[in-house]
């Protein structure tokens, strides 16, 4: 679920063992990686609150990372830093408060995963609506049939649940945060760009402020001793974050 924002890396390895792995099971893992943030997101509610399970999400992604990127931090600029910081703000904290708290609300995770497959579109009318920029038909043709495949592929999936009304608007205001913050990493400049571990911890790191913050006004921060609430954890981290942005 967790549909990771495209992190420009402007050095490239001289190795990537995801050259070695057939496209296809690539795709394949990509696919089960991102769904797995609507499972795990459905999945939590009935342990914990979803917020507070993405709270942790967070602070343990931030924790496991933090040996393997402090260096490359220090030698970062602080307004780089803080640029990175509020487009993690929008990809990953909009993001996932919109699409898990509409679920948490009665929101099919079938029906918040459909709209986070309007990202594509969600960047077409910002870039044409807010930045002007004109798009050929063929983009628009394209996007439209691409949705239209979303939809016969998904539909049986799809179901109208007992969300109050307004709730089926967070799934789409959460895929619009991360097509502005998409648009907004495409328009930095190169020298202002971060690689994919160093933002990824930032990512992290600012929306665990931002969900506890959050979660900590309604209520504790404390982790629920239950496997329930571990489990939920251990899977968005290990295959919705890690696995999502790995791939």
């Amino acid at each position: 679920m967790n549909q990771p924002l495209p992190i420009v890396c402007k050095t490239k390895p001289a190795t990537d063992w995801r050259q070695a792995i057939p496209l296809p099971l690539l795709e394949a893992a990509l696919i089960l990686t991102w769904s797995s943030g609507f499972v795990g997101a459905r999945f939590s509610i009935d342990y914990a609150p979803a917020l507070l399970v993405v709270f942790w999400r967070c602070v343990v992604v931030t924790l496991i990372l933090l040996p393997f990127v402090a260096r490359q931090l220090r030698r970062t600029s602080p307004v780089t830093l803080l640029k990175n910081a509020g487009i993690g703000l929008l990809a990953m904290s909009g993001y996932l408060f919109g699409v898990i708290q509409g679920i948490a609300l009665g929101v099919p995770a079938g029906l918040a995963a459909l709209f986070a497959d309007l990202l594509p579109m969600g960047m077409a009318l910002l870039a044409a609506l807010v930045l002007r920029q004109r798009l050929v038909w063929q983009v628009w043709a394209g996007l439209f049939v691409g949705l239209l495949g979303v939809v016969l592929v998904t539909h049986g999936a799809l179901a109208w649940g007992e969300a109050p009304l307004w709730a089926y608007g967070l799934p789409l205001l959460g895929m619009l945060s991360l097509a502005v913050a998409t648009l907004w990493q495409k328009h930095l400049p190169a020298a202002e760009s971060m690689g994919l571990l160093p933002n990824l911890w930032l990512q992290c790191c600012v929306s665990s402020v931002a969900f506890g913050v959050i979660e900590g006004w309604h209520g504790s921060l404390a982790p629920i001793p239950s496997s329930g609430f571990a489990l939920s954890v251990l899977w968005t981290v290990g295959l919705s974050t890690i696995g999502g942005y790995g791939l």
